[in-house]
């Protein structure tokens, strides 16, 4: 899979992302929704943010057009999230 990173998230900006594929392990800590629908293993991780905010989204990316995002108030946070979410990914940001 070579999906070209994305830059923004609708007017977030991406500061780092992560294809989330064999280097990491769910687990299972934490599962997603969207519409009603559970979404499963995620295809790439982003950490964005405003401009005009201070605070950090995490955004997993499913299938084509379908997100996922949380709120942190630091990138730390951010990251942990990530982590606690997928094993592994904290080594596989890319800026």
């Amino acid at each position: 899979m070579n999906e070209e990173k994305p830059k923004f998230i609708g007017d977030a900006k991406v500061l780092l992302y992560s294809a989330v594929d064999g280097r990491h392990k769910p687990t299972g800590a934490c599962e997603h929704e969207v519409s009603g629908e559970k979404m499963g293993k995620a295809k790439w991780a982003a950490i964005c943010n405003h401009e005009s905010d201070n605070g950090y989204y995490l955004f997993f990316c499913y299938k084509a057009g379908v997100l996922s995002d949380t709120y942190h108030e630091n990138l730390v946070e951010a990251k942990e999230q990530a982590e606690f979410e997928y094993e592994g990914i904290s080594s596989t940001w890319e800026k």
